[in-house]
């Protein structure tokens, strides 16, 4: 029997995590993290950390018997996390904040937290999957692949590993809701939220707009050779990729291409300007030894893997990709073994 540290988030696959650690005769410590709160330190009323998530955490852990604990991580998160969302818009990039809140403060935190707790590990509802083998351990995608988290954990490396557990990535959704249900948890059948937190329901456009009004003053679109195309209303309210909601009409699809934020341009484009046959990537970390050779890459959260290769901190693909913008995670594997990942630094087109 160990000391276990679980990280609660007041939904179902965390509460659930937290039973299978009691279950199995664990001593469990439940711990919601308080990430962020309003202007003037309200908890928020959407997206995570909200008051009825935390009270839901509390009283799963009342259910479980277990001590629970609300930890206050508001300023690491909004210097780490919020800060730099604001920052790479402000520079073009289109980043995933669930990736740094996991790489800077999640598991950087909880670990230091489960050392002053006298835990052995830390556990997580995070849909993923831990196993030790070779002398290292490895990180793999979850039992359901409709679920799989693997990809914001792709920056953990063996020290986070090795103190990390994941029981819920060992099941499906429905084994996990079934398993809340019988042991008449109250997040049984809670609503997923899939909002960024710190944005909540609205739009995180007018997030961003509200940071940093610069990046939401009218700006020109472009085609890729200079022709100007008429206004737009902000750079903020476009990403590399995107096709809907331009607001203009050239007769025929065109696609962002580009955003260069300091001249406020919108590059716009057909399809094959998409196109893009490698990216070089920043913050790459591998999980076990640097990998070389062959990888999959998977650079959307729930995005498909595709065929690619390591060329120091470059990744060439097999075949054109379309869509991939600077700012988004690269996560590396080798079938569902995750080999490590990285930020996308910029693209290359062929």
């Amino acid at each position: 029997m160990s000391r276990v540290l679980v990280a609660m988030s007041g939904g179902v696959d965390s509460s659930v995590a937290a039973a299978l650690m009691t279950g199995e005769g664990h001593q469990v410590i439940g711990v919601t993290l308080k990430l962020w709160s309003g202007p003037n330190g309200e908890a928020p009323t959407a997206g995570c950390c909200t008051v009825s998530d935390s009270e839901d955490a509390r009283r799963v852990a009342a259910q479980l018997d277990i001590p629970y604990y609300v930890l206050d991580y508001t300023e690491d998160f909004s210097q780490g996390v919020i800060d730099r969302f604001v920052v790479d818009y402000q520079n073009g990039r289109t980043p995933n904040p669930c990736v740094e809140c996991n790489r800077t403060v999640k598991f950087s935190r909880l670990l230091s937290q489960a050392a002053e707790f006298g835990c052995d590990v830390v556990v997580t509802g995070h849909y993923a999957r831990t196993r030790y083998e070779d002398g290292r351990w490895k990180l793999l995608r979850a039992v359901d692949p409709g679920k799989d988290q693997s990809y914001v954990l792709s920056m953990l490396g063996q020290e986070q590993l090795g103190m990390t557990r994941f029981p819920v990535g060992e099941i499906d959704k429905v084994e996990t809701r079934r398993i809340a249900s019988d042991l008449g948890l109250r997040t049984a059948n809670k609503a997923e939220s899939m909002d960024i937190c710190f944005v909540g329901r609205r739009d995180y456009r007018s997030f961003l707009a509200e940071a940093d009004p610069a990046i939401a003053q009218p700006g020109r679109f472009s085609d890729l050779d200079g022709v100007d195309l008429g206004p737009h209303p902000g750079v903020v309210n476009f990403t590399v990729g995107q096709r809907r909601g331009l607001g203009v009409a050239l007769g025929e699809p065109r696609y962002v291409v580009e955003v260069d934020p300091v001249s406020r341009t919108v590059f716009l484009g057909r399809h094959p300007d998409l196109a893009v046959s490698a990216i070089a990537l920043d913050q790459l970390t591998f999980v076990g030894p640097p990998a070389t050779g062959e990888v999959e890459i998977q650079y959307r959260a729930h995005g498909a893997a595709v065929g690619g290769r390591i060329e120091g901190s470059s990744i060439i693909f097999e075949q054109p990709q379309y869509g991939v913008a600077p700012g988004q995670t690269a996560a590396l594997y080798s079938g569902e073994e995750v080999v490590g990942g990285g930020i996308i630094r910029s693209t290359v087109r062929p």
